[in-house]
């Protein structure tokens, strides 16, 4: 007997791509619980190579899934939860609906409860995959804690945000792992090192809220990706704090104290608000060390050739302490208006001493009178200050940033109140071939590499000792081609005088001009015998490599003539 025949689409594309409303049959879920599912378990959709071989000769697009993660998510426990919150809430409705209070109280008691303990271990077996996916996790996080109460946003989930954000940067000030930070339009970027991985967040400017209109923003959506991410950052934060000997959940290392203690709020009220302004370190468990003693140190072994490396990474690390201790012995003072908690969270990550008025916030360590203050950080100008001391200096808030980036103390010349600022770079930023690099980029890179740089500001004044010295120099200038004008009309009349034939001589063959020329020969043969396909890529690489020297072009235009002070072209040349 033959073999028989396999239907169509039972094998292939078909065979492993499955549309999500037949994978809503098969789990019988709700489209908001599959959703839900999917999110939790880390399952999305998936793009087929053939579409319409994946959608069994059916055109258009649908939404497709793996046929293994449908039977993956069909064994989840999770979806026994989702099918008794549904009989709650018709329990609930029931009660409520007949105006039975007791019922509905005691039903109400019974609400079933989601833990999602073994999703974290499930998708991140071990602690540095859950550290590698901590990006998302802080901004989302970082951004709830910054929302008000509302339908979007419970009052519970937004405290619990707040409280896991200040546990993280606790964690990165006691380690000082703070490496990297930008200010921008969208809020304030932060790179630590924890563990070994970089962990890059962001982190909302404290501004009014403003409710996205309905259908901007699903934020059911953002709801349960908040569940995952509160447990994920829970263990994260238990297992960094333990790493440190710190105590979990943190507590305060020195008994604290103030006069808003004697009020009626309790002491764990204090001690949480305390906790929360970023100023006072946290306990350890009882005979731990600090870090401090413990001196990491590369260990020296002999390669063959391989020496640069070894001291490229010796200077990093150097570079890397240096930036830990780049505030050290240095006390901040901040004014009501700049953003506390992210100058506080720099500084004391860098080693630094801050504080603030004590009527405005808990947890401010000393006062504005206090004669050891290094550095009082205003955004206001210098007559609005009111009481001024000479032992101190006055800058604005950027200067703390840009020495972070620098890693080293900047002069604090130009970042006086009212003073033009230099331009804020981001050190986020990995220039590709061709691009326009500012000269405030190769200052960064300078500075990354440990030399010693000093930022200037775009249209600034010179001084009169460059002044003068630039203007002697044009003097010069202009004397040396006064002369070689006359020199060039005596020699043309001396030639014209003793004009005669001369025997012929033998021409002098640039070598580098032939082979330049001969290599652009080499260039358009191979360019003429490409194929097709791949004449269409090669002629769309050299388009964009055509417009970004155009690009770098027209910057190193625009920043000469901010620099010259002359009018800017309103018309743009590509």
């Amino acid at each position: 007997m033959g073999n028989k025949r396999l239907r169509k689409y039972s094998k292939g594309e078909a065979a492993r791509f499955i549309t999500r409303t037949r994978a809503l049959r098969k789990l019988q879920l709700s489209l908001n619980d599959f959703r839900k599912l999917c999110i939790l378990k880390g399952i999305y959709p998936r793009e087929p190579r053939n579409r319409v071989r994946a959608q069994k000769g059916q055109h258009g697009a649908k939404t497709l899934y793996y046929v293994k993660d449908i039977r993956f998510l069909s064994h989840e426990p999770l979806m026994l939860k989702f099918r008794e919150m549904k009989i709650f809430i018709r329990k609930l409705q029931h009660a409520l609906n007949k105006n039975n209070k007791e019922a509905a109280l005691r039903i109400e008691g019974n609400r079933p409860v989601f833990k999602l303990d073994h999703l974290v271990k499930e998708r991140y077996p071990t602690f540095l995959d859950a550290i590698r996916d901590l990006d998302d996790c802080l901004s989302l996080c970082f951004l709830y804690a910054s929302l008000p109460k509302g339908k979007g946003a419970p009052v519970q989930v937004t405290s619990m945000a707040r409280r896991l954000t200040t546990e993280f940067m606790h964690y990165i000030i006691e380690a000082k792992a703070l490496r990297k930070v930008f200010i921008s339009i969208k809020g304030i970027y932060y790179q630590a090192e924890v563990k070994g991985q970089l962990v890059t967040w962001v982190v909302p400017h404290s501004l009014g809220y403003k409710a996205p209109d309905r259908g901007e923003v699903d934020l059911r959506v953002m709801k349960t990706f908040m569940d995952f991410y509160t447990y994920l950052l829970g263990f994260v934060n238990f297992r960094l704090y333990h790493s440190l000997n710190l105590i979990y959940p943190p507590k305060l290392g020195l008994s604290y104290e103030t006069e808003s203690s004697k009020s009626e709020r309790t002491a764990l009220d204090l001690e949480n608000e305390t906790i929360a302004s970023l100023s006072q370190p946290l306990a350890k468990t009882p005979g731990a060390h600090s870090l401090e003693e413990e001196e990491i140190a590369i260990d020296d072994f002999k390669l063959n050739g391989d020496t640069a490396k070894l001291e490229e990474m010796k200077k990093e690390m150097e570079l890397t302490k240096q930036l830990q201790h780049l505030f050290d012995g240095l006390k901040f003072y901040a004014n009501r208006e700049v953003p506390r908690e992210s100058l506080v969270f720099i500084i004391r990550s860098c080693g630094g001493q801050v504080s603030w008025d004590k009527n405005i916030y808990e947890g401010a360590t000393f006062d504005e009178n206090d004669e050891t203050v290094t550095h009082q950080i205003v955004d206001r100008p210098l007559g609005m200050i009111g009481k001024q001391f000479m032992s101190r200096y006055y800058i604005q808030p950027q200067w703390v940033f840009d020495c972070v980036n620098y890693r080293q103390l900047l002069p604090v010349e130009d970042y006086f109140p009212g003073a033009t600022l230099p331009p804020h770079i981001s050190p986020f930023v990995v220039e590709r071939l061709g691009e326009y690099v500012p000269p405030e980029m190769e200052t960064l890179k300078a500075a990354k590499a440990g030399e010693t740089v000093r930022l200037t500001v775009p249209g600034a004044k010179k001084s009169e000792d460059e002044s003068d010295v630039e203007d002697t120099e044009m003097e010069d200038e202009e004397v040396e081609e006064h002369e070689s004008d006359v020199d060039i009309s005596e020699e043309e009349a001396s030639k014209v005088a003793k004009m005669k034939v001369k025997p012929g001589q033998v021409e002098r063959v640039d070598k580098e001009k032939e082979k330049a020329q001969e290599d652009r020969e080499h260039k358009r043969f191979g360019e003429m015998l490409m194929k097709r396909k791949h004449k269409r890529l090669y002629r769309n690489i050299m388009e964009t490599k055509r417009k970004r020297a155009n690009e770098a072009r027209y910057l190193s235009r625009k920043r000469e003539q901010a620099e010259e002070g002359k009018p800017k072209k309103k018309k743009r040349v590509q």
